[in-house]
This record gives structure tokens, C-alpha cells and sequence, in this order.
């Protein structure tokens, strides 16, 4: 909780009778993580409540994954609030699909993609869904496409490490490429892009923009330890 009040983060989640989620994080030989993520804890049994639901009702953006539906009752809490977001067409609903130790199932994955509008996936994870869903033989735009088309979906954001990323939006694609930098580690890389990228959209800018800059606040975050580092006047003055 002191973390959170000192990144200025309002909490509006019950605390439940589950211990705090825990992941051991290691990282290669290069700063890329591997996690254990611990099982039976409190963000497994997020309860709805009216507070969430009266969120819910004023959200303009809202980012889930398929990690934090491993558990029925999450589950349930997630699909509640997507529910009881507005349908306005410039609410942004985004499923990191956020593969990680086998906590996913066909059916969760068409779900959440039939609940999003605006769908983020890395290279390696599009390999694993192609194979679920028999996508084979086709390189991994013409799978994009097809997704983007498939779930009627406002963009596809396709992330691929050092090799770039890409924002698909109907008939138009936006690469950039990855900044060369010096890694300390690559925690929290994909969700300030994710937070950056929705931040500019939601600000106004064009889809190319925002996907610039959410390249350089990716790349920032790299060259610092930790998930959260205090990003340069310079980064946060463009975000708004």
C-alpha cells in the first residue's frame, strides 16, 4: 500500500482473506524475465462491488488479461466490469493476453477477445494462439489481420522484442522499430507501452504517434531497474 500511495495509485479493490500475490522473477542472460507466479491469492478472488461497478460505469479505458482469469471468481469480477462499461466509441477495452505458465484455455482466450475492442500480443504468443486456433502456414501480419478482422477489433498491437511492433487498425498499419538501449531490465516494458499508447490515444493523438510514443516509454523503462521508474519531464509532457 505505501508503494501505491507513493506512485499516487488509488486503490478500489476489497481486501480479501487470501494472502498477497507473489512472483519470483529471474532474469536471463540478456534481462529477459521468467516468472513463477503463485497460486490461491488475493487477486485470484477480486470480489464486484458497487464501488467497482460505479468505476466501471465511468472508465474510458480498462487494460485485463488472461492471467488474472486462472480463477472463477476474477474471472467473473473482470467480465462484470467490461460489461458495465459504456458503450461509447472511444472506450478503449485492451486484453494483454499476457500468456504465462499454462494459466489459459481456448475458451478464455475467445472470450476476452470477443470483450475487447483493441487486442496486445507479442510475437510468441501469436505463435501459441495460431496453433489453438489453426492459424498454420501464414506469416504473422496475415494472422493479425485475420484477428483484427475475425473480432471486429479497432487495433491489434503486435509486439516483437527487438525486432519492432506493429498497431493494426482497419486497412492501415503503423512499425516502429525498437530503440537500441542499454538494459537493466525488462520488467514493466510491455505494460508502460500499454499504458503510454492508451494515454496518447485517449489524449487525441494519431494511432502513429501514440505508437511512437509508447516505443520510447518502453525503452525508457528498460534502462531502469524496477517496473515503475519515474519517467523524464520530457516523456511525461507528451503523454498529455
Amino acid at each position: 500500500m505505501d508503494v501505491f500511495q507513493k506512485k499516487a495509485l488509488k486503490t478500489m479493490i476489497a481486501c480479501v482473506p487470501y494472502p498477497t500475490g507473489t512472483v519470483q522473477v529471474t532474469l536471463d542472460a540478456v534481462g529477459v524475465p521468467c516468472y513463477d507466479i503463485k497460486e490461491a491469492v488475493a487477486w485470484d478472488n477480486i470480489p464486484f462491488t458497487d464501488e467497482l461497478k460505479s468505476l466501471a460505469l465511468n472508465t474510458r479505458a480498462v487494460c485485463f488479461g488472461s492471467l488474472a482469469q486462472r480463477s472463477q471468481v476474477s474471472r467473473d469480477t473482470i467480465k462484470r466490469f467490461l460489461d458495465a462499461m459504456p458503450d461509447l466509441d472511444g472506450n478503449l477495452k485492451i486484453f494483454d493476453v499476457n500468456l504465462r505458465q499454462g494459466f489459459y484455455t481456448k475458451e478464455i482466450l475467445c472470450d476476452s477477445m470477443s470483450r475487447c475492442n483493441v487486442l496486445k500480443i507479442n510475437d510468441e504468443e501469436l505463435v501459441v494462439i495460431s496453433r489453438i486456433f489453426d492459424y498454420p502456414g501464414i506469416d504473422l501480419q496475415d494472422k493479425c489481420w485475420i484477428l483484427l478482422a475475425k473480432y471486429n477489433l479497432k487495433m491489434l498491437i503486435l509486439t516483437c522484442g527487438t525486432n519492432g511492433s506493429y498497431v493494426f487498425t482497419p486497412g492501415v498499419v503503423s512499425f516502429q522499430e525498437t530503440p537500441r538501449v542499454a538494459v537493466a531490465d525488462t520488467v514493466g516494458a510491455g505494460d508502460s507501452f500499454t499504458a503510454a499508447f492508451t494515454s496518447a490515444v485517449l489524449a487525441g493523438k494519431p494511432v502513429q504517434e501514440a505508437h511512437k510514443l509508447a516505443v520510447e516509454v518502453s525503452a525508457f523503462v528498460c534502462t531502469q531497474s524496477g517496473a515503475m521508474p519515474e519517467l523524464p519531464e520530457v516523456l511525461k509532457n507528451r503523454l498529455k
